[in-house]
């Protein structure tokens, strides 16, 4: 069966011409990642990389976000924190999550990223596995769970954006808007809003009218020069690091504050201290 006409538990997919759309169909959890996203994702992307119709893929997010990170939700069929798991489990867990994501980077297809509304935590490691990245100008983008523990279990930060940014970011948890990814590299552009989806299904449409192996190539080529630099290394030693990262006290006080006084006010308690200036927004551009 051709990945158009399949139904996916958690995506919508529609071929445009030679364009493969896939939405991430849980605007009710601002499409967080469970397992069986990831899942549904690389089915997908490696499907439409089998069919000769298609020469190019976009992924983007039903309703007011791209994606809001990771689903930690008991019913997401992640194991996640608790004393149950141990660290060696939970450390391979984070590394086959970290795994499924080069997946969508080594597929042999052009994939796009399109980001607008909250591209946060897991949501910036599914971006940074795209080839492309085209984000709302006012799309809020980051990582601020590190604020608690924890570090990018992929860790593409560092061939995007370059090691000083990556610390600025990755040091604060701090977000930062469209404009901003545009300008330091974590997108290839920024544009209104309210001309994304035309402005991406373009830029798709003109990678798809050249030849796929043609592509295929390029890609394979490029993407082997960012591994010459580490990337394939560095996620091996990025994912378990996350594990342990997690276990910083700061998470375990997290937790308990949740427990105590709920989930929302316990995020709002964490980002108090860092609430002035963030998002970061380019010069002259109000957030």
């Amino acid at each position: 069966m051709r990945v158009a006409e399949k139904t996916f538990d958690t995506l919508l997919v529609e071929q445009l011409d030679r364009v493969l759309r896939i939405t991430i169909n849980r605007a009710d959890r601002r499409n967080a990642l469970s397992r069986a996203v990831q899942t549904d994702l690389i089915d997908a992307v490696e499907g439409a990389a089998g069919d000769p119709s298609i020469h190019a893929v976009v992924i983007r997010g039903a309703g007011k976000s791209f994606c809001a990170g990771y689903d930690i939700s008991p019913a997401s069929g992640a194991e996640h924190g608790g004393a149950e798991i141990s660290l060696p489990r939970r450390a391979m867990e984070t590394v086959n999550m970290a795994r499924g994501w080069s997946r969508i980077w080594n597929a042999p297809i052009a994939v796009i990223a399109q980001v607008h509304g909250h591209c946060l935590a897991g949501g910036t490691d599914l971006a940074l596995h795209c080839d492309l990245v085209v984000a709302a100008e006012d799309a809020t983008i980051g990582y601020p769970a590190l604020r608690m523990g924890g570090t990018p279990p992929t860790n593409m930060w560092l061939y995007h954006v370059g090691a000083q940014w990556a610390k600025r970011l990755l040091f604060t948890g701090d977000t930062f808007t469209g404009r901003m990814a545009e300008k330091i590299g974590f997108a290839l552009e920024a544009v209104p809003a309210e001309r994304l989806d035309d402005h991406v299904l373009a830029l798709a449409t003109r990678v798809a009218a050249m030849g796929r192996d043609i592509v295929a190539i390029n890609k394979h080529v490029l993407n082997r020069g960012v591994d010459l630099m580490g990337r394939a290394l560095l996620q091996d030693m990025a994912a378990p690091m996350d594990s342990i990262a997690n276990m910083a006290p700061e998470m375990a006080a997290f937790q308990a504050r949740a427990a105590e006084i709920g989930l929302g006010p316990a995020f709002k308690e964490r980002d108090a201290p860092f609430a002035e200036g963030v998002p970061l927004d380019v010069q002259g551009k109000s957030t």
